[in-house]
């Protein structure tokens, strides 16, 4: 494995661990971090129904953070590493927030658009674009969906 990708996956693991956070409260597993100059300045996981917001999106909550950490909307010098490939809302404000790179563990075919179904990342009628890399960890960013949506049809099968 080169330089690279053991960065890559050295930063989605840490993704993975928010994504674990967001299944142990009852959430969709994503997770996501931002890294800035080889540090993590900002954590995501999914929130919706913690919070009973439709905007509480690890990658929306992550933008949040880096953006007070770093007192700038924009996130120019940052790369977002997310386990699940993002939603329309997410990578409209990827792409507003003008991160030049994002990293994707698993990809979305019902509702990604960075690239499954739209590519809004890559969008070149827009102002910015985003370079992408996808697959890192993908089978264990996988896995822990599935997982997660296994036992949640499990549970609802065995209700009385």
């Amino acid at each position: 494995m080169n330089e690279e990708a053991l960065m890559y996956s050295k930063y989605m693991k840490e993704a993975l661990k928010q994504a674990r956070k967001a299944g142990e409260i009852g959430e969709v597993p994503i997770g996501c971090v931002i890294v800035c100059e080889d540090r993590i300045i900002a954590r995501g996981y999914n929130q919706r129904n913690k919070r009973k917001s439709t905007l509480a999106h690890a990658e929306i909550l992550a933008i949040e953070k880096a953006s007070r950490k770093l007192e700038d909307w924009r996130l120019e010098g940052c790369v977002m590493y997310v386990t699940l490939e993002p939603c329309p809302m997410c990578a409209g404000a990827i792409v507003q927030a003008r991160i030049p790179k994002v990293v994707i563990g698993a990809m979305n075919p019902k509702a990604g658009c960075g690239g499954s179904i739209l590519n809004i990342l890559q969008e070149r009628r827009f102002n910015h674009q985003v370079e992408t890399v996808s697959g890192v960890c993908g089978q264990e960013c996988q896995d822990m969906l599935q997982d997660f949506f296994r036992r949640l049809r499990d549970r609802k099968r065995n209700m009385p």
